[in-house]
């Protein structure tokens, strides 16, 4: 059984560069995988590995200077869900493009349990959903905002838009926690003032209040693409792009030129071949379609439409599960 960790901490980085490439070394020496973002204003990353693999990596994290509180979002996985170690620097660890954005000046963290007292005590509020529309589209809390929109810097001029009372309880949430963090920065600059981000977003609140109130799935940035949310609530509330079904897994279609991320079920991946649309399915850019391996069990079809799904199949199938 393998360890898959989310975590972020904005504190201030003197030498992004010089940092980045010495915790990609420590983190190539002791075989970590996964994509880990830094920035003048923090850490952001998400990794996977062997348990002891990922307690040296956590213990090294918290041994740096400024770094000794991150916390850390974690899940058990029967692989590791990443192709490879990608460490590096950028602009924001999360970008939201606006100036002068301080973490620290956010708004009020709610525990899980906090959360949920909330949601139950019939107080009158407005949710807001502070992920892409392709995550929100599986799965969200019941009565949440759900902005339509790509990316996440679109989220200033949708609040600008939204025509939310400025008098309104605001509680908004993310996949782990740190798009709330600079969010809710920005909606107290412009003048809301009980603004309330759930702690440890949706990952931390599955663990804690097993996911109630929570329909659908949690869509994650690695291989596996959706986990499950809340356990007495596992029925899909999205649709496959392709025959209309009831669906929660997301494909990356065939065609290399094309690549999009879709909704699609078994049987409309099997129909088109893994394809979004008749066009895709005559591009000579196709990927084959392996049905054989497409659906081993708890892998996503993600997995197989990336470029080295076969590599990493064949090296899986040699090493003895350590379940």
């Amino acid at each position: 059984m393998y360890e898959v960790i989310l975590y972020y901490n904005f504190s201030p980085v003197s030498e992004p560069e010089k940092f980045a490439k010495q915790h990609k070394k420590f983190c190539k020496e002791l075989g970590l995988k996964g994509r880990i973002y830094v920035s003048s204003e923090g850490i952001n990353g998400t990794a996977g590995g062997t348990k002891e693999q990922i307690q040296q990596y956590k213990d090294h994290l918290r041994s740096l200077p400024g770094f000794e509180d991150t916390e850390f979002k974690s899940d058990e996985a029967d692989y590791i869900p990443f192709a490879k170690l990608i460490c590096k620097v950028r602009e924001e660890i999360v970008a939201l493009h606006v100036d002068g954005v301080d973490p620290k000046e956010g708004g009020n963290h709610l525990s899980p349990a906090e959360w949920r007292n909330v949601m139950e005590s019939g107080e009158d509020y407005v949710m807001i959903d502070v992920r892409n529309n392709y995550e929100s589209k599986i799965g969200h809390f019941k009565g949440a905002l759900k902005p339509d929109l790509e990316n996440f810097y679109d989220f200033p001029q949708w609040l600008d838009e939204a025509n939310i009372p400025k008098d309104k309880k605001v509680l908004m949430y993310c996949t782990g926690g740190i798009r709330c963090e600079k969010f809710s920065v920005l909606m107290k600059d412009k003048g809301w003032d009980d603004v309330n981000q759930l702690h440890g977003g949706i990952l931390n609140y599955a663990k804690e209040e097993e996911g109630a109130h929570f329909e659908g799935k949690c869509f994650v940035f690695d291989d596996r693409l959706v986990v499950p949310v809340n356990p007495k609530d596992l029925a899909p509330i999205a649709h496959c792009e392709i025959t209309g079904k009831p669906a929660d897994t997301y494909v990356n279609c065939a065609n290399m030129e094309c690549n999009k991320l879709f909704v699609c079920s078994e049987e409309g991946a099997f129909q088109m071949e893994g394809c979004c649309s008749e066009e895709c399915m005559k591009s000579e850019y196709r990927r084959p379609f392996d049905p054989e391996n497409a659906f081993r069990p708890f892998r996503k079809w993600y997995n197989y439409f990336g470029e080295d799904f076969k590599a990493r199949n064949e090296a899986s199938a040699a090493t003895p599960s350590k379940s």
